[in-house]
């Protein structure tokens, strides 16, 4: 009896030292989670600012096809037949002046530089909202995971509490029978250390529940811990046969792979826009404006057009360098790019396999329940009629505790392995 009032003890000590949050759960099914991640994960936030960003870019580009304009405003006080003697080819003659003017640039030709510039950046801005497509796939995933970690980590937390609640009433009993010399000492030794081992289960199971709901709410996206309310989900049906067909929709669906194929043609594309710096560059300018305040020689206003020509001729062999750096650049993408693809096979080919493995176990797992239970019956009555010792009871109540963990845990992690799969084949997003 003191042995079993000190197991009592500190199981109802354990108890009170896990934390007991104070908040109302909330009702939550599984679509309802990804609304959320989706909505609320700072990962799919940051991915879109970064994909708004490339849009800019874009634009930016894209701006040298338009003229640029820009005012200004020029006063000058001078000595008297000031000169300037050096460091400029330009007119020397400062004169006194207030005048103010606009200034309109256009870019007439670079021989298709700004051309390849701006389709780069446009598939550079189309990879990054692939990126998007990714990161939000990443999340949905993880949700997925969590969700389904938490209702088997519940599923688990109720068959503990169950085999405390067996082993409490087989160790009542045994004392009982002990007490009227029916029983020895040892049979009750055992019952209770049966009792105290289902109350260290117990105590784990419902450990790992709160650590799901904390990896469930940060899948969500939240700062802090919150509690839930899931609905279970039903069984997934059996996974496809064909992994030929799973591994080409991979490769087509997979958003990193589409991302990785506009990352390569962006980076090809900046390569050539590299190479075209040797090219000429026209450009027109025009100026125009007052000089409400000036000297005799200068009018009132003042008014001129022309046009540039560059040509690159020297220059320390820096555009071969550049133009070197960006096709290495576009090699190495190309190079990732294919490396991915190999990842991406074999990850499908690992999920699929985990995914008819975690199938195969769902009637394996009952009939081992099924054999176990049968077992734990037998044990029960032969304990009962003297033929057998506690041993081969306790033996039989934890092969049937494991089953009954094995079995529960056996449809979530199949429903986890599909939605593995779906991630790999890009039916996630």
């Amino acid at each position: 009896m003191t042995s079993r009032f000190l197991y009592s003890f500190f199981f109802l000590l354990a108890l009170c030292s896990i934390p007991c949050l104070a908040q109302t759960p909330t009702s939550l099914t599984l679509a309802d989670a990804e609304k959320i991640a989706i909505q609320n994960h700072p990962q799919i936030q940051a991915a879109q600012y970064s994909a708004d960003a490339a849009k800019a870019q874009v634009t930016q580009a894209r701006s040298a096809y338009y003229p640029q304009a820009f005012g200004s405003l020029t006063g000058v006080k001078s000595e008297t037949d000031s000169r300037v003697a050096a460091g400029s080819l330009s007119n020397s003659i400062i004169y006194d002046r207030y005048s103010n003017g606009i200034t309109v640039g256009q870019l007439v030709t670079d021989f298709g530089r700004t051309h390849e510039f701006v389709k780069s950046a446009s598939l550079h801005a189309q990879a990054q909202e692939e990126n998007v497509v990714t990161s939000r796939a990443d999340v949905l995933l993880a949700v997925d995971q969590a969700y389904y970690a938490v209702l088997k980590a519940q599923a688990v937390l109720k068959v503990a509490q169950e085999t405390v609640k067996d082993r409490q009433l087989v160790s009542d009993q045994i004392t009982e029978l002990e007490k009227n010399k029916l029983k020895s000492g040892l049979d009750v030794s055992f019952a209770n250390v049966d009792l105290a081992q289902a109350q260290l289960l117990l105590i784990q199971a419902q450990n790992n529940l709160q650590a799901s709901y904390a990896d469930l709410s940060v899948a969500l996206g939240y700062s802090d811990q919150k509690d839930f309310i899931l609905s279970d989900e039903s069984v997934p049906a059996a996974p496809p046969a064909d992994i030929t067909q799973l591994t080409s929709q991979a490769l087509q669906n997979r958003p990193e792979l589409i991302g990785g194929r506009l990352g390569v043609s962006s980076a090809q594309t900046y390569a050539t826009a590299e190479r075209d710096l040797w090219f000429p560059t026209i450009s027109a300018v025009g100026v125009a404006g007052l000089t409400p305040v000036r000297e005799e020689p200068l009018g009132s206003r003042y008014a001129a057009a022309g046009f540039n020509v560059n040509i690159p001729i020297f220059n320390g062999r820096q555009f071969n360098a550049l133009h070197a750096e960006a096709s290495a650049e576009a090699h190495a993408q190309e190079q990732y790019l294919r490396d991915l693809q190999n990842r991406v096979t074999r990850d499908v080919r690992r999920a699929w396999l985990d995914a008819n493995s975690a199938f195969e176990r769902l009637s394996v797992t009952q009939q081992l329940l099924n054999q176990a239970t049968q077992a734990l019956d037998l044990a029960r009555q032969r304990y009962k009629l003297g033929l057998s010792s506690i041993i081969e009871l306790s033996q039989a109540q934890l092969n049937m505790t494991q089953a009954e963990i094995t079995q529960t845990s056996a449809k979530y992690d199949y429903a986890a392995a599909i939605s593995a799969l779906r991630f790999q084949i890009g039916d996630i997003h």
